[in-house]
């Protein structure tokens, strides 16, 4: 049975496409909703271009009120009915009493290899730090930030004169490989982690 899945986006949404993208012909999912909480994000306008179902919830109006927003998501989420939500650049910290709505059906792609530099600036940090290898990881979200198990993760050298933007543009293609090979994993019922190296 084709898995139903829910993108969450909050800017450009190149994983997004990656993602929308590798769910064709034999693949065990098709997207069904791309939902964003900005909805100035580019990548509402390149999911409807897709022909792929759009909300854009602003948070701006819920103030502090995350529980508020949260509500009007799973309003949306409910009438859209995934199996799966991916959060693709999602930039809200969600609430434990919505990610154990969603709990063993929610992933997310973070900028680190996890456990390494959970939250923001994860390449500065990474750089600070004189890491030799940098990277990505796909895991399932849990009411802790950035936490929960690893599904899957992208390696990569850190080179000499590397900066943060240079190894953000150097590991995106590597997101846009590793997020749809986790994708295509877990909607088959298939857990083992999926390792790459770029």
């Amino acid at each position: 049975m084709t898995k139903r899945v829910a993108i969450l986006i909050s800017g450009g949404g190149s994983n997004m496409v990656s993602l929308a993208q590798s769910m064709r012909a034999d693949h065990p999912a098709r997207p069904v909703l791309v939902a964003s909480n900005d909805p100035q994000a580019g990548g509402v306008a390149k999911a409807r271009a897709m022909h792929i179902p759009t909300l854009a919830i602003d948070h701006k109006p819920f103030g502090k009120d995350r529980a508020g927003f949260e509500a009007a998501l799973q309003m949306a989420l409910e009438t859209a009915q995934p199996d799966i939500i991916c959060l693709a650049g999602f930039m809200r910290i969600l609430t434990p009493a919505f990610t154990g709505q969603w709990e063993g059906r929610m992933l997310n792609i973070h900028p680190s290899l996890l456990p390494r530099y959970k939250g923001l600036h994860t390449h500065s940090r990474a750089l600070e730090a004189g890491d030799s290898e940098h990277g990505c990881t796909v895991h399932e979200v849990t009411a802790a930030l950035d936490d929960g198990p690893i599904l899957g993760q992208a390696r990569m050298p850190v080179l000499a004169g590397d900066t943060p933007e240079t190894l953000a543009a150097r590991l995106l293609p590597l997101e846009h490989v590793l997020y749809p090979a986790v994708l295509r994993r877990f909607a088959d019922g298939d857990r083992t982690p999926v390792m790459l190296q770029g």
